[in-house]
């Protein structure tokens, strides 16, 4: 049996972080502000985290905060999402399954989904969330958004972006300086099997780009995916080495900051599908949809 908090705490809250304010999303849900702030002190209370930072004029999402309301975005997304298909019982309906790793899907493909949409109506959108590549032969996807050299045997790889590394870090560590590293936990991720080569981005081309021959490049802690990482660096445990594209929203929010450089180019994010699968209808809606959102325009194939 699941443990949950009260649904409508969770909902008053996921409002008011969406919203960065109390009033607002006491009109969204029809009910009065003290209502609001009421569920959300009972929420925090229950979960013994303190959710947001109360200002004058402003409430601010706290770092728990700020985690506990990417989560619940995605998981009310898709709520909406099947309560919406419930809606429709008749109608027939199409699905495009898209898969990625567990952070690019929570952090830049769910957040996108309403997009898909409305750009492909009578489609419906699957996240397929592993940080183990899909068997796209054997159907597990239709398509899948990868991150890697750009070498995939055997499938079309359309291009969409470079992604960029920086050390960032929770401003509550004040970490102003690269000498502020000294002393200071490092977090490393966990690449796994799939990512390798002198171009992944590591603390230790980091220090050898920096010229920060104080900084201990294989110190620190490891953490087993990108996620954990980033959860990691907005709690305070450390400095990461980070995606800028997967921390934008934290990095916004001001639960993290990006200190000072070099910043690293990292791996390529290619939108992969199986060779010959260009005229499927779901790769086709897939494929648009995620070159309009990620930008790109050429493709190739790998051979192998």
């Amino acid at each position: 049996m699941r443990s949950l908090p009260s649904l409508v705490s969770l909902r008053a809250f996921e409002a008011a972080a969406r919203r960065e304010s109390f009033k607002l999303a006491a009109a969204e849900l029809g009910v009065t502000p003290t209502a609001i702030s009421h569920q959300i002190r009972g929420l925090e209370s229950e979960l013994g985290l303190r959710l947001f930072t109360r200002k004058a004029r402003e409430v601010v999402l706290t770092p728990q905060g700020l985690a506990l309301y990417l989560d619940l975005r995605v998981a009310f997304d898709a709520i909406a999402e099947s309560i919406d298909r419930a809606r429709r019982p008749a109608e027939r309906r199409q699905a495009a399954t898209l898969s990625a790793t567990v952070a690019f899907t929570s952090r830049a493909l769910a957040p996108r989904a309403e997009s898909f949409r409305s750009r492909s109506p009578g489609w419906d959108l699957r996240l397929h969330a592993s940080d183990r590549p899909a068997d796209l032969r054997a159907g597990e996807a239709d398509a899948a958004i990868r991150c890697g050299a750009g070498q995939y045997s055997g499938q079309v790889a359309t291009p969409l972006f470079t992604d960029r590394y920086a050390p960032v870090c929770s401003p509550r560590l004040d970490i102003r300086r690269p000498k502020h590293l000294a002393g200071t936990v490092l977090i490393h991720r966990e690449w796994g099997p799939h990512a390798s080569g002198p171009r992944l981005p590591s603390w230790r081309r980091w220090a050898e780009e920096r010229g920060a021959k104080s900084v201990d490049p294989e110190a620190g802690v490891v953490a087993a995916d990108e996620e954990s990482a980033i959860r990691a660096a907005v709690a305070g445990q450390g400095v990461a080495l980070a995606s800028l594209t997967l921390v934008a929203a934290e990095l916004d929010a001001g639960a993290l900051v990006q200190p000072f450089g070099p910043v690293l180019d990292g791996l390529q994010y290619d939108f992969v599908h199986p060779l010959g699968a260009d005229d499927r209808p779901a790769v086709a809606a897939l494929k648009e949809w995620v070159v309009a959102e990620f930008g790109a325009d050429s493709a190739r194939v790998s051979a192998g």
